[in-house]
């Protein structure tokens, strides 16, 4: 590592991250709160987030195009009804051009570090340049946290890497220089990745295996284009999109009921689990079914959309699935615990992401840590998804129990950044040097969402990606639906918010209905409480989540 350098700046808002959550703070910053003395970083090259890094073959989303955009920023000129990784990333481009946000990105810059300084009320961040090593600091008053769930691939270590002459890849980290054509072609991994990659390898590849290790839930679909009567309605008559999209969102929404542990969440599993089933036996070969039908309960794990004809591709003379683990790579192959060696040219590991992206080393107050807090909590933790006790002006975007296993992430990520930009207002304006949730609102939010995962079937019903190895605790998936998400942050039930004044701030202008408790004159150092809606901005634009 390169010498820390002592060259510091200031800005008064940063965001690490530039995919969806990152774009979508920047944006409602300028558009809400007309400010634009911010940065974003990232450590990749440009904006997209995991857009811009998942570019394997076949990359898509699994989420109606029409849900799968900002409610701000609509998008009626999507071709496909699942939409494909490159048409996803223009638009991120498009959105960044339109709010002008790419003069506030910093790429190819890595988050070391931050640590809160109690004497100036602002956080030191230790970032790296990744070309070149060179770590230095950057001042803030806010930091957000946009850093999604699928940001730190999940390598493997196969033995025999080293002897291996081929070439080994994650699909979060594909190669565009890595020939497919006429080459064997190994896949580890039977997820979302996995069913996208398959069939679109298998067109070219001499030969593609599949080593799979827990069969998954597929569910039928087509990706079906979108005409252009279709796109010329959205786009010409006000409301259409609009309306298409509401009717997607609640259509999305009934499907929560799948997870919870009551009668209809029961008769709900089982009738989906009856069509999956359907599905196999009518679309993969006989003898693949014993590795397609799962022994869990449907919804305990992501289910996995079968938009690009994955099932179907199963038929093909050179594709094969294969539920014998590896044990070793030879140089131009792969041994398997059986003792059969499947040629391999290219091994490619779709084996999705681990729950690191909170390894960043975060001190609070008093140099406390964000491992020590969660530690303290027994699991990975933040008050309504955003923010934690004792880490003053620090939000997440997307944090610890944000995830979403049946709709859209974009909203996810919309809903809770409008809860952010009503909290940070008061420290923009300048009429509060901080803002802190309280530990007892913190803790009594951990304890009603545990107590909401064991009503559903996500809490270690199967082996799932959404348990932390560390803790067996669901530290991924909201338990609730997304109507209760968005009526949650504009409650007013609690006192859940402590802000910070000083002598040297001028007084706080009352905002009616929002925040009464902090008018008049502050007294030299006092911290006032507060609950996130009455932190609302004054005056705020319209932002349907």
């Amino acid at each position: 590592m390169a010498p820390r350098q002592n060259d510091s700046t200031h800005t008064p808002v940063v965001i690490i991250g530039a995919g969806f959550s990152g774009l979508a703070m920047a944006c409602q910053l300028k558009q809400q709160l007309d400010f634009h003395d911010f940065k974003i970083y990232d450590r990749a090259p440009k904006l997209g987030g995991t857009w811009y890094s998942n570019r394997y073959p076949g990359c898509g989303v699994d989420i109606p195009a029409a849900f799968y955009s900002l409610s701000f920023a609509p998008n009626p000129q999507f071709s496909r009804f699942f939409p494909k990784q490159q048409e996803i990333l223009e638009y991120i481009g498009d959105v960044a051009d339109q709010f002008n946000v790419t003069e506030h990105f910093v790429g190819s810059t890595e988050w070391v570090g931050a640590d809160w300084q109690d004497d100036s009320c602002r956080w030191s961040l230790s970032l790296r340049e990744t070309s070149t090593g060179r770590v230095f600091t950057h001042q803030c008053d806010i930091l957000i946290s946009a850093v999604g769930g699928l940001s730190n691939p999940n390598r493997l270590s196969l033995l025999g890497h080293d002897r291996f002459k081929g070439s080994i890849v994650h699909t979060a980290e594909w190669d565009p220089d890595i020939s497919i054509e006429q080459r064997n072609v190994v896949v580890l991994g039977n997820g979302s990745s996995a069913t996208q990659l398959v069939p679109t390898i298998a067109e070219k590849a001499k030969s593609a295996t599949q080593f799979i290790r827990t069969p998954q839930y597929y569910v039928p679909s087509q990706n079906a284009p979108i005409s252009e009567f279709w796109r010329s309605t959205f786009h010409g008559i006000p409301g259409v999109l609009k309306l298409f999209r509401a009717l997607v969102f609640f259509y999305l929404e009934t499907s929560v009921l799948q997870f919870s542990r009551t009668w209809l969440g029961s008769k709900m599993r089982k009738r989906a689990s009856i069509e999956c089933r359907r599905y196999i036996k009518e679309c993969a070969p006989e003898e693949y079914w014993p590795l397609l039908f799962p022994s869990y309960e449907l919804g305990c794990k992501r289910r996995v959309y079968d938009n690009d004809g994955y099932v179907a591709t199963l038929h093909r003379d050179n594709v094969q699935v294969v539920d014998d683990p590896i044990v070793s790579l030879l140089e131009q192959a792969a041994l398997t615990k059986s003792g059969k060696i499947y040629p391999a040219d290219v091994i490619v590991l779709a084996t999705g992401f681990s729950p690191t992206q909170h390894d960043v080393d975060l001190h609070g107050r008093s140099g406390y840590s964000r491992k020590g807090h969660w530690k303290r909590a027994g699991a990975m933790q933040a008050f309504n998804t955003v923010a934690m006790s004792g880490f003053p002006n620090f939000f997440y975007i997307l944090g610890p129990n944000s995830g979403r296993g049946h709709t859209s992430t974009i909203y996810t990520v919309e809903v809770y950044v409008n809860l952010v930009i009503r909290l940070i207002e008061p420290v923009i304006s300048r009429r509060a040097s901080s803002v802190e949730v309280k530990r007892s609102s913190e803790e009594n939010f951990n304890r009603q969402l545990r107590a909401g995962l064991e009503k559903t079937i996500l809490n270690n019903a199967c082996r799932s990606w959404y348990i932390d190895p560390k803790t067996e605790k669901n530290w991924f998936i909201y338990p609730w639906s997304s109507v209760k998400m968005w009526f949650s942050i504009r409650s007013d039930v609690t006192e859940d918010w402590i802000y910070q004044v000083s002598s040297t701030q001028p007084p706080i202008a009352p905002i009616p209905c929002l925040m009464a408790s902090l008018t008049g004159a502050p007294s030299a150092s006092s911290n006032r409480a507060i609950s996130s809606k009455r932190a609302q901005p004054e005056n705020p634009k319209k932002f349907d989540s």
